[in-house]
């Protein structure tokens, strides 16, 4: 059977300006332009990793993400061995694609899908048969689960027709296809992949963001205070992460034909998507709170300031008035040459 392996990680380095793709492959036509991500590709190459002949070809999404596909073959996908090679193979593209500093924060997505095109029996069936065996695929790091584990883990499926499945999970999925029209249903994991990661992004620049307020204004009192320089970088970086999060939020609003939306809501559950575009959202609004409580201070802080100079004036102009009466009553004598 054939592995398909996805790896997307934040692109701070490639920034390419040629012609850009629009999002192809998904069944049917459908009724609206399905998505707003501007696709580049970077080329394809095929590596050969512990005698496995691995196609990779890699996708620049959004000027954001690049998005790496990888196609390999093993005999029995089920067997320990074979996973063994699998997770073998599969930490070796991480080596090979993904940025050290990445790799060490987790700041990357990985899934892994099962591309199965011959089954004697109808998929559902197919599925529960081996249940327990697509389940240690999917989880690969586990090797014993409960009934109710599994139950869970098999438990999102969407049918195209009686002999097309595909099963959808957080980790990995299986796509069943007789005529291996996989496709639709790799293009559509690969933008939930990017989805989850464009919000994890913007999760870790908020929390960035949230440390260096705590380090400007709170962490240590010796240290001068904040300037409004200060104040308008944080409000400019705020400013980057909320249009980020628009766009991110817009960019799937209309998935055309029924499937291709049923299968989305099924990798929208799944990854979680609407629970991470919340947290996100109520940090920005948190964020929002904080940086305006901040320049409320500053203002009042400012206030305070220019009461004192406007104070420290009037007692300097009380004292030359009070020179010059002096002065003028004969009281101050000034010594002549």
């Amino acid at each position: 059977m054939e592995i398909c392996y996805l790896i997307a990680f934040p692109d701070t380095e490639t920034k390419y300006a040629p012609v850009k793709e629009s999002i192809k492959g998904l069944k049917d036509a459908p009724y609206f332009k399905p998505v707003d991500i501007d696709v580049v590709s970077l080329g394809e190459e095929t590596v050969l990793i512990d005698g496995h002949a691995v196609s990779t070809m890699r996708h620049q999404y959004d000027e954001w993400v690049q998005m790496i596909e990888a196609r390999f073959t093993l005999k029995d996908p089920f067997d320990a061995t074979a996973l063994q090679e699998r997770a073998k193979i599969e930490q070796a593209l991480q080596s090979k694609f993904i940025p050290a500093g990445f790799r060490q924060s987790g700041l990357f997505e990985e899934y892994t899908i099962l591309l199965v095109d011959d089954v004697k029996q109808p998929p559902d069936k197919w599925i529960d048969k081996n249940a327990l065996e697509i389940s240690r695929f999917i989880r690969s790091q586990r090797d014993t689960f409960d009934k109710n584990e599994i139950g869970e883990i098999v438990m999102s499926r969407t049918r195209y027709s009686a002999t097309e499945l595909t099963l959808v999970d957080w980790e990995g999925a299986v796509i069943i296809a007789p005529k291996a029209d996989y496709e639709s249903d790799i293009v559509l994991l690969k933008i939930g992949n990017y989805q989850l990661l464009r919000y994890r992004m913007l999760d870790s620049s908020i929390e960035d963001l949230l440390d260096k307020i705590n380090e400007s204004f709170f962490e240590n009192k010796r240290r001068p205070r904040a300037t409004r320089g200060l104040i308008r970088q944080i409000a400019e970086h705020k400013l980057e992460v909320m249009l980020d999060f628009e766009r991110t939020e817009q960019t799937l609003l209309l998935i055309g034909d029924w499937y291709t939306a049923k299968l989305y809501e099924a990798i929208q559950s799944e990854f979680y998507l609407k629970d991470w575009k919340d947290s996100v959202r109520s940090k920005l609004e948190n964020l929002e709170s904080i940086v305006q409580t901040i320049k409320d201070n500053l203002s009042i802080s400012w206030e305070n300031l220019m009461d004192r100079i406007q104070l420290a004036l009037w007692m300097l102009m009380l004292f030359g008035y009070l020179y010059l009466y002096l002065l003028d009553a004969g009281w101050i004598v000034i010594p002549s040459n």
